[in-house]
C-alpha cells in the first residue's frame, strides 16, 4: 500500500487535455476499442455524417474506396460541410467540426430532422485517431480543402474558385498506427454496414471499392423497396410461408414533442432460424433495445390474441411463449427519432423509454388489422407456432440430457472425451477430430494440461434441415454441447459457463473432412453463434504431404507450397513425397509438431464479420433448395483447392 503521505495530490495533479488529446489519450471511451471493431468504427462515422444528407433529401449518392496505402476515402453529394468563418471561433466551420469535439448541426432538428451522428464527436474522433487525414468540400462555385496529422491542422483551410459543380464532401484518412491494433480493413465487414444503409434509405446509392490488389473487388447497393427488401433478401433461397413481407409503419411524436418513424418488415418461412434486425436512425442496435422489446412483446401478445380468439389453439388456456412465435421469423424493426438516447459512443443499444409502447402499439394494432384482412396468412403463421411450441417441448426434454452443473464439473462429461486437466477456460483447448482413428493419435500427441480430444464418429447431423427436438436426439450434437458447458439455443446458453477457451476443429484435408468441418460450422453459427463472434471457434491446418529427401524433412500445406519446395529447395535429389489423405495416417508425433504445437501450428481464427452474408451462405449450402447450391458450386467451381479425384 502507498504512504499516502509520499504521494502529494493537489491542483497541480488535475490534468486538462486540450482539443482532441483526450480522445488520443482514451479512444476506446469514443469508438468502442482499438482492436478491428475500432478500426472500422471509423469509417461508420464518416459516412453516418453522409447518410445524414440523404435521410435529409441531400444526397443520394456515398462512394467508399479502400486506399492502396490503406486508407479510406469517403465520398458523397451531400450539401458539403460548412466553410464559412464560425462566428465565435474565429476560424472556418470546416475546421471546427473537424477538430472540435460536441460541434455539429445536430443538436437541434433545424439542420437535420433525424441523425445517427447525435453526439458531434464522430468525424473529429476519426481525425484525432488518423496519422493524416484531407477533406475537400465542393461548394456550388468554389472547393475548400484542409489537411489533418492526428487531428491539428497542417494549413488554414484552403479555397479555390471554380465553375459550377455538384456540391458535396470527400474525407481520406489513414488510421494512426500508434492507437489501433490492426489497421488492414476488412472489404465484407464494411460492405455488411453499406448494404444495411442502403436498405434502410430507400434509392440511396452506395458502392464500395477495394483498390489494394490488382484486380479491387466492387460491389454497389441500391434498394428502392427499403426494408421489404431486406427482408425479401434474409428469405432469399429459403421458403416464405406469405408474399410479400408485411410491412407495418407509422409516423408521430413522443411526448416530449420529438419525432418518431416506426417502420417494421415482417416474413415467416418455413425454416427454424430467427433472423431480427433493429435499427435506430440507421445505426445497428446490435444489443436491441426498447424498439425491439415492444416488438417482441406486441409480437408474442397478437398472435396469442388472435390465435385465443378464433379458437385454433387445442388446449384450453394453451399461448405462445416469445421463442414460439421467433421461429422462422425474418424481420426488420427500423425507427427514426429526432432525439436517439443510446446507451454509449458506439450506439448498440436504444434506451428511449416512450419508444417501447409506442413500437408495441403500433406493431399490435397492425399486426391485428393485417391478420383480419389476412385470414388464410394469419392461420399459417398460427400453424407454423403450433408446431414450434409442441418441437419447444420436446426439446425441452432432450435439453436436459447435455446440461452440467456447472463448467468446471467433470462427472458428467462424455466418456469418450479425453479431457484436460487445466480447469481454467482461457488456457483449456478442445479438438473436434473426426473419427476414432485421429482421435487415437490425437490423444496420444497432445499436451494433456491444456488439450481435449473429443472423438466425432461420422457426419453429424445437418442443423439447417431439422428442428431444435431432433437436433439435440443426435448423439455426436448432445456430447458436444454437454463438453463445451455453455448449453444451447436462446433460452439456455452461456458463455459463461463455457469449458474451453478454443474450440478446434481439426478434420481430414479433403471432401468429406470439409463437408464435416461445414456441418460443425453450420451448427455453431445457427446454435452458439456467440462461440464464433467471440473468437472461440478455430480451424486446425494439418498438413497435406511430408517431403523427404537426403537428411531433409519438411510439411507442407498445399500444392503450390509442394512444388515451390521441389523447384526451390530440393534440387536434383530424389524426394519421397507422402499424401495424407486423413489425420489418422500420422503418428502421434507427427500429429502433434504439425497441427498442435502451439509453438508451430497454423490455427485459422473464424471471425463473423457479415452475419446476413453467412446466413445466406449456409442457406445456400447446407438448406433444402438445391437450384441456389447447383448455380453456387458452378460459380466458384475454378475456386476449389485439394480436391480429392
Amino acid at each position: 500500500m502507498t504512504d499516502k503521505g509520499t504521494a502529494a495530490y493537489g491542483a497541480e495533479s488535475i490534468q486538462i487535455l486540450e482539443g482532441l488529446e483526450a480522445v488520443r489519450k482514451r479512444p476506446s471511451m469514443y469508438i468502442g476499442s482499438t482492436s478491428s471493431a475500432g478500426l472500422h468504427h471509423l469509417v461508420y462515422e464518416v459516412v453516418d455524417n453522409s447518410v445524414d444528407e440523404a435521410q435529409g433529401g441531400f444526397c443520394d449518392y456515398i462512394q467508399v474506396v479502400l486506399e492502396k496505402n490503406g486508407g479510406v476515402s469517403v465520398t458523397d453529394n451531400g450539401r458539403g460541410i460548412p466553410t464559412d468563418m464560425h462566428p465565435k471561433m474565429g476560424v472556418s466551420a470546416l475546421q471546427v467540426v473537424m477538430t472540435t469535439l460536441h460541434a455539429g448541426g445536430k443538436f437541434d432538428d433545424q439542420s437535420y430532422k433525424v441523425s445517427g451522428g447525435l453526439h458531434g464527436v464522430g468525424v473529429s474522433v476519426v481525425n484525432a485517431l488518423s496519422s493524416s487525414l484531407s477533406v475537400s468540400v465542393n461548394k456550388t462555385d468554389s472547393t475548400c480543402s484542409q489537411e489533418y496529422s492526428r487531428g491539428i491542422p497542417l494549413a488554414v483551410m484552403q479555397e479555390e474558385s471554380c465553375e459550377k459543380q455538384e456540391t458535396g464532401t470527400t474525407i481520406s484518412f489513414l488510421p494512426d498506427e500508434d492507437i489501433f491494433e490492426t489497421t488492414e480493413y476488412s472489404f465484407d465487414i464494411l460492405a455488411n454496414r453499406l448494404r444495411e444503409l442502403a436498405f434502410l434509405n430507400s434509392g440511396l446509392l452506395i458502392s464500395i471499392t477495394d483498390t489494394r490488389t490488382e484486380n479491387g473487388k466492387k460491389k454497389e447497393f441500391k434498394y428502392d423497396g427499403g426494408i421489404i427488401s431486406f427482408v425479401s433478401f434474409l428469405n432469399e433461397n429459403k421458403h416464405p410461408l406469405h408474399n410479400p413481407p408485411i410491412r407495418l409503419t407509422k409516423e408521430g411524436k413522443l411526448e416530449d414533442g420529438s419525432f418518431l418513424l416506426s417502420d417494421v418488415a415482417i416474413q415467416y418461412n418455413s425454416g427454424y432460424q430467427e433472423d431480427v434486425f433493429s435499427f435506430a436512425n440507421n445505426i445497428n442496435t446490435v444489443d436491441g433495445g426498447t424498439h425491439m422489446t415492444g416488438f417482441r412483446s406486441a409480437l408474442t401478445r397478437c398472435l396469442n390474441d388472435y390465435g385465443s380468439k378464433n379458437k385454433m389453439f387445442k388446449k384450453t388456456g394453451q399461448t405462445f411463449s416469445g421463442n414460439d412465435v421467433r421461429e422462422g421469423l425474418s424481420a426488420v424493426i427500423s425507427i427514426k427519432i429526432s432525439n436517439p438516447q443510446f446507451e454509449g459512443q458506439t450506439k448498440t443499444r436504444l434506451g428511449n423509454r416512450e419508444v417501447k409502447g409506442v413500437t408495441e402499439t403500433m406493431v399490435y394494432s397492425g399486426l391485428e388489422q393485417y391478420f383480419e384482412e389476412n385470414p388464410a396468412i394469419a392461420k399459417k403463421i398460427i400453424q407454423k407456432c403450433i408446431d414450434t411450441s409442441a418441437a419447444r417441448q420436446a426439446a425441452r426434454k432432450a435439453r436436459e440430457l447435455t446440461r452440467r452443473k456447472s463448467a468446471l464439473e467433470t462427472a458428467s462429461l462424455p466418456g469418450k472425451l479425453a479431457d484436460c486437466t487445466v480447469r481454467s477456460s482461457e488456457e483449456a483447448e478442445l479438438f473436434l477430430v473426426e473419427g476414432d482413428s485421429a482421435g487415437g493419435s490425437a490423444k496420444q500427441g497432445r499436451d494433456r494440461y491444456f488439450q481435449a480430444i473429443l472423438p466425432l464418429r461420422g457426419k453429424i447431423l445437418n442443423v439447417e434441415k431439422a428442428p431444435l427436438h431432433k437436433i439435440l436426439n443426435n448423439r455426436e450434437i448432445r456430447t458436444l454441447v454437454t463438453a463445451s458447458g455453455t448449453g444451447i439455443g436462446e433460452e439456455d446458453f452461456d458463455i459463461e459457463k463455457i469449458r474451453y477457451g478454443k474450440i478446434v476443429i481439426m478434420t481430414d484435408a479433403d471432401v468429406d473432412g470439409a463437408h464435416i468441418r461445414t456441418l460443425l460450422l453450420t451448427f455453431f453459427f445457427r446454435y452458439m453463434p456467440k462461440l464464433i463472434s467471440e473468437g472461440h471457434i478455430y480451424i486446425a491446418q494439418p498438413p497435406l504431404f511430408r517431403m523427404k529427401w537426403g537428411k531433409k524433412e519438411r510439411y507442407v500445406f498445399s500444392e503450390r507450397e509442394r512444388d515451390t519446395v521441389l523447384a526451390e529447395e530440393t534440387g536434383s535429389q530424389k524426394v519421397a513425397i507422402q499424401r495424407f489423405k486423413g489425420l489418422g495416417e500420422m503418428n502421434p508425433e507427427q500429429l502433434w509438431e504439425t497441427t498442435m504445437n502451439p509453438e508451430k501450428r497454423t490455427l485459422l481464427k473464424v471471425r463473423m464479420d457479415d452475419a446476413v452474408e453467412a446466413d445466406r451462405i449456409f442457406t445456400i449450402l447446407m438448406g433444402d433448395e438445391v437450384e441456389p447450391r447447383r448455380l453456387f458450386i458452378e460459380e466458384h467451381a475454378a475456386e476449389v483447392k485439394n480436391l480429392d479425384y
